[in-house]
């Protein structure tokens, strides 16, 4: 996080809404990936991505273990996870269900 602001807290949040609009609005993968690749260094990209599978592992009733021997993610990042999953903003059961459709 920065240790200073340039923005007001109002302009912070425009900007934080114009982005997940602006995300939102992408209408292919294609779209989505040139995006992510040109906001995002590639290790950013990299925590999402494992991250992301970390989710649809869990769901899958895996335990901790078996989800780091496939994919390498670390336990602590596993168990971060694991409690946005269950007592987070609802956004990874939203994206799966989304995903689901």
């Amino acid at each position: 996080m920065k240790d200073y602001r340039i923005l007001s807290s109002r302009q912070e949040t425009t900007a934080e809404n114009d982005l997940y609009s602006t995300i939102a609005s992408l209408e292919t993968v294609s779209d989505c990936r040139a995006f992510f690749q040109d906001l995002c260094t590639p290790a950013e990209l990299e925590a999402m991505k494992d991250r992301w599978a970390v989710v649809r592992l869990l769901v899958q009733d895996l335990t901790y273990r078996q989800i780091h021997d496939r994919t390498g993610v670390s336990m602590t990042t596993i168990g971060r996870v694991a409690r946005c999953l269950t007592s987070g903003s609802n956004g990874y059961a939203n994206a799966l269900r989304q995903a689901e459709k």
